[in-house]
């Protein structure tokens, strides 16, 4: 009787290791995964120009590159976009060319606009040198723009006879005709080397029309034509930046 006891004390510690045994191989339950978030990306911006550039006569915020930065992250809002301008009221090309060989912007940026040309008409340089030095300005742009043509726009060169400065010239028709043939070459130069161009030489045309488009001092553009320019230019800009 004893031994048959025994017996049976012996199998139920045996069944109640094999539970413990079973129990603690149960593996734990794996922890699910947080869905890392996604980090928004930095992009740089690089504006080349004139005053046309560097909004004279409007707010710091209200020149196109400001205007065109925030729309892009408006965009995108986990993204942060940067923008420097080189360019000062009076600059002609040889101006920028120089500008841009003394303060020698870096070679990464993710956008560059080029707007230039307007001095060179207005000073009566010979039209050869424009010939000479957009092309020049061009390929400095798109050795900012990490050396890639599809980062740059360039924009066509406003019409300032269609304001009180430019009516009290008595020159309209050739100063219109003159600024025709400057944004001609630089249309046909950038199709020719696929390179984009954003015509907005017809908006600033609406200036005597709509007095809105022009600044207070009666000659540049005013936030409202930056505002027009930057819808043209932002669905390409767009498209630069995330090549």
């Amino acid at each position: 009787m004893k031994k048959h006891f025994q017996i049976i004390v012996a199998f139920f510690l045996l069944l109640s290791n094999a539970n413990c045994t079973t129990e603690s191989s149960i593996p734990e339950p794996t922890p699910i995964n947080t869905v890392p978030q996604t980090q928004g990306k930095t992009y740089t911006y690089l504006a080349l120009g004139d005053s046309y550039t560097i909004g004279q006569s409007v707010c710091e915020t209200c020149g196109f590159p400001a205007q065109l930065s925030k729309k892009l992250a408006d965009l995108n809002p986990s993204d942060t976009y940067s923008h420097k301008i080189i360019a000062q009221t009076g600059w002609t090309t040889t101006n920028l060319l120089s500008a841009i060989a003394t303060q020698n912007p870096t070679s990464n940026y993710d956008l560059v606009t080029l707007l230039i040309g307007v001095n060179n008409q207005y000073l009566n340089k010979p039209f050869a040198l424009y010939e000479k030095e957009f092309p020049e300005l061009v390929l400095k742009a798109i050795a900012a723009a990490k050396g890639d043509k599809t980062n740059l726009i360039v924009v066509s060169i406003p019409d300032y006879t269609y304001t009180p400065f430019g009516q009290a010239s008595g020159n309209q028709t050739k100063i219109s005709t003159e600024l025709d043939h400057y944004n001609a070459f630089a249309k046909k130069y950038c199709e020719d080397n696929s390179i984009i161009f954003i015509n907005i030489t017809d908006i600033t045309r609406q200036g005597l029309t709509n007095p809105n488009l022009v600044a207070t001092d009666g000659l540049h553009p005013s936030e409202f034509a930056y505002s027009l320019f930057v819808e043209r230019i932002l669905p390409k800009a767009t498209v630069a930046v995330h090549n």
